[in-house]
């Protein structure tokens, strides 16, 4: 099952660094309302200040929560011409910046410095001052060729538009669009407290994009990851397992000793929660040129699918 690119290109556009989610938060709603009245079921949709920047959508009688975070990396603008990153950018001399302050629209290139010591540090050149405390993300470039897809922000649009694609037949379960993913908040936390509370839910699956390693390769499926920096449930992970298996969809298991995502937010929680992270592998990984194959980008959609009328 295929997802919507033009969607796809769509929400890359959208500017969304961690912090910053407000304007994607409005772009996903839209989507919504404009067409869950084609959807298998109508959401009950949460939405508004008590959950920031969040986005929630609550199908049937839910057992099963996905987690897609739609905030990005990105830099603030510091003092005179430094960039401070949020979250982890890939320091690449020449990247397009975009942003705007008070005076409209901006745009910047990253320039990198090395110190004595060899570290580098980013700044900008454009051809006006930008305010302090301005928010740049990269100039959005989205490309497709036969196998590939190739963009700034497939971490994490792709598993945004994943998501929404799942939505389209789900009968039971939640989605929520989650924030700050990149630069460490929190917020997963307290959503995962309150579809506790209010719905008795204890389980997940974090439709996130993963890397490309020599353990898993692009184009021969979806990943499961067995591990990173958190470590899922076994008897969880297990089952999710065996249920990808009877699915007859392509998958890799994914076993890494770094890296995170909302699940390492759920683990961290004060309420116990079991998790696992699936996505499809891309290359580039935090840069403007991140690629990921579109037979993975299947397989993550299909599995999604299966694993959100099993589990």
């Amino acid at each position: 099952m295929s997802i919507d690119l033009n969607l796809l290109e769509k929400l890359v556009e959208v500017r969304g660094a961690s912090s910053d989610e407000e304007r994607i938060k409005e772009f996903v709603l839209n989507h919504v309302l404009e067409n869950q009245s084609n959807w298998k079921v109508k959401p009950k949709i949460l939405v508004g200040d008590e959950f920031q920047d969040q986005l929630i959508l609550v199908f049937g009688k839910p057992r099963t929560a996905i987690f897609a975070h739609y905030d990005t990396i990105g830099y603030s603008v510091g003092y005179a011409d430094e960039l401070i990153k949020i979250g982890g950018p890939a320091l690449i001399d020449g990247v397009k910046l975009v942003g705007e302050d008070s005076s409209g629209d901006v745009n910047a290139e990253v320039v990198i410095y090395e110190d004595e010591s060899g570290r580098n540090f980013p700044h900008y050149v454009s051809d006006q001052p930008i305010e302090r405390g301005t928010i740049l993300t990269y100039q959005p470039n989205f490309r497709e060729t036969k196998d590939f897809i190739q963009s700034p922000y497939m971490d994490n649009r792709l598993g945004v538009c994943v998501a929404l694609k799942v939505a389209e037949s789900l009968e039971n379960g939640v989605i929520v669009f989650s924030t700050y993913e990149e630069h460490g908040g929190n917020s997963v936390a307290y959503v995962a407290e309150y579809l506790q509370k209010n719905y008795g839910m204890r389980q997940a699956l974090i439709a996130d994009i993963t890397w490309a390693t020599d353990g898993v390769k692009q184009g021969e499926g979806v990943a499961i990851s067995m591990r990173d920096s958190g470590l899922p449930r076994r008897s969880y992970l297990n089952r999710i397992i065996e249920l990808a298996k009877k699915a007859e969809v392509s998958f890799q298991l994914e076993v890494e000793s770094a890296g995170g995502s909302d699940g390492g937010m759920l683990q961290k929680s004060q309420v116990l929660w079991d998790w696992c992270f699936i996505g499809a592998a891309e290359d580039n990984v935090h840069s403007p040129d991140e690629i990921v194959h579109k037979k993975d980008i299947e397989a993550m959609v299909d599995l999604y699918v299966y694993l959100m009328r099993h589990l």
